[in-house]
C-alpha cells in the first residue's frame, strides 16, 4: 500500500496505492471543499495540471447538498467527475473554526449550521458515516483541533478525547466497510495527532495512535496561530514517533516554503487553500516568490506569470492581460491565476520528488527557499 522509493535524510519519495489509483508522495492535495475548486476550475482542469489527489470537506458536503444525495449520485468522485483518489477531512477542523457555533461533549459536537443555523450533531460515528456516504478513498478520523497555544490541561484533555474518538472512528469504518451497500468497501482511515505546541503531549499521542496500525497518520492543529518556527519544532519532535512505513499528512499546510521544510522532516501529504484563495485575489506563486498581478508595475508587462511554466495561463496570456481581467473583475482572470498556482504547487512536488531521488534534497531546498524569499 505504501512503498518508499527513495530517501534523502528524513525526506522520502514514496508510492501510496489505493483502490482509486496510486499517489506519488510528497504530494499536494488540491482543495475541493464542496466538491469544487474555488475559482472556476473543473475536474478536467485538475487532470490537465497533473493533480494526483483532491480533498473534500465532510462538514460542508453534509450541509450542502447532503451526503445522502452525494451517495445517490454515486459518491463524491462520480459527482464531481474526478477519477483519482479523494481524501475527506472529518469535520473536526470545523469544531475549531466554528467555535462560536458549537458545543463539545464526549459523545460528539453539536453545531449550528453556518448556512441556516439548524442544529447538527456530529460525533465519530456520524463523521465516518458521512464520509462513507461520500465514498472517498481516505477518510479522516473525527478529532478536536484545539487552539495551538491553549492551556496545557485543556490540550491534554482534548487529546485524550481525540484518542477515544479515533478508536470509535476505527470501529465504525470497519463496520461500514463490511456492509453490502457501502460505496467504497476499501475506504482507508487516517488517524490524527494533536497536542498543540506541547512536544511531550504530541510525542505521547503519536505513540498511542501508532499502536492502532492505521493506513496513515496526520498531524493536525498546526498553522492555527503558532509561528513557523514552532511548527517546524513540533514536526522535528513528533514525526520520528509516527510509523516511517506509513504516510504522514500535515493538515492545512501551507506556503511553498512550509512544504519544503516539512518534506525535510518526513512529511508526505499536504493540503492548503492558499493557492486557490490567493489566486482569486491576483496573487500568484513563482520560483522567485509571490507576485500581486494587480500591481501597476504589471500593466504593460508582456511576459507570462512565470517564464518556462507549462500552465494554461503562462502558455497563452501575459501578465498585462491577466491584470486587466482582474481589474475589470472578469472571472477568467481569477481562473487563470488559480490554475497557475495549482500547477505551480503540483510541479513543485514533482521537483521535490526528483531531488529526493537524486539525493540532492538539501541543496534543492536551500536554493528554492533562497530564490523564493530573496534571502541567502
Amino acid at each position: 500500500m505504501y512503498k518508499i522509493i527513495s530517501k534523502d535524510g528524513r525526506a522520502k519519495h514514496a508510492e501510496f496505492s489505493t483502490v482509486h489509483g496510486t499517489v506519488q508522495t510528497p504530494v499536494f492535495m488540491n482543495v475541493a471543499t464542496a466538491a469544487a475548486i474555488k475559482g472556476a476550475v473543473s475536474s478536467v482542469d485538475l487532470k490537465e495540471i497533473d493533480t494526483q489527489i483532491a480533498l473534500a470537506n465532510t462538514y460542508h458536503l453534509h450541509v450542502r447538498p447532503g451526503d445522502s444525495l452525494v451517495k445517490n449520485m454515486g459518491g463524491v468522485r462520480r459527482f464531481m467527475n474526478w477519477k483519482g483518489p479523494v481524501l475527506t477531512d472529518s469535520g473536526g477542523f470545523q469544531v475549531f473554526s466554528l467555535a462560536g457555533l458549537r458545543k463539545i461533549k464526549e459523545e460528539g459536537v453539536t453545531f449550528n449550521s453556518h448556512i441556516d443555523g439548524r442544529k447538527i450533531f456530529m460525533g465519530p460515528e456520524e463523521s465516518i458515516q458521512i464520509q462513507s456516504n461520500l465514498g472517498s478513498t481516505i477518510a479522516m478520523a473525527f478529532d478536536e483541533c484545539p487552539p495551538a497555544k491553549a492551556e496545557k490541561k485543556y490540550i491534554q484533555d482534548s487529546v485524550d478525547r481525540t484518542t477515544r474518538w479515533l478508536v470509535r472512528s476505527k470501529n465504525e469504518i470497519e463496520r461500514l466497510n463490511s456492509l453490502e451497500d457501502t460505496l467504497n468497501k476499501d475506504q482507508l482511515l487516517f488517524g490524527i495527532n494533536q497536542g498543540g505546541v506541547y512536544a511531550d503531549i504530541r510525542i505521547e499521542h503519536a505513540g498511542t495512535i501508532s499502536e492502532l496500525d492505521l493506513p496513515g497518520y496526520a498531524i493536525g492543529g498546526l498553522a492555527v496561530g503558532e509561528s513557523h518556527e514552532e511548527m517546524y519544532h513540533i514536526l522535528d519532535e513528533t514525526v520520528p514517533f509516527l510509523p516511517v512505513e506509513k504516510p504522514t499528512y500535515l493538515m492545512g499546510v501551507g506556503t511553498p516554503v512550509n512544504i519544503l521544510e516539512a518534506v525535510d522532516r518526513g512529511v508526505d501529504f499536504f493540503d492548503c487553500v492558499y493557492p486557490s484563495r490567493n489566486g482569486r485575489h491576483g496573487h500568484v506563486y513563482t520560483k522567485q516568490g509571490k507576485l500581486n498581478l494587480k500591481n501597476a508595475v504589471f500593466e504593460r508587462d508582456e511576459s507570462p506569470i512565470e517564464e518556462g511554466c507549462g500552465c494554461q495561463a503562462c502558455r497563452n496570456y501575459s501578465r498585462s492581460y491577466i491584470r486587466h481581467l482582474l481589474q475589470i473583475k472578469e472571472m477568467l482572470g481569477m481562473r487563470l491565476c488559480v490554475l497557475h498556482n495549482l500547477y505551480f504547487y503540483n510541479h513543485l512536488m514533482e521537483d521535490i520528488r526528483n531531488a529526493i531521488d537524486a539525493g540532492e534534497y538539501a541543496q534543492f531546498k536551500k536554493k528554492a527557499i533562497e530564490e523564493m524569499t530573496g534571502q541567502e
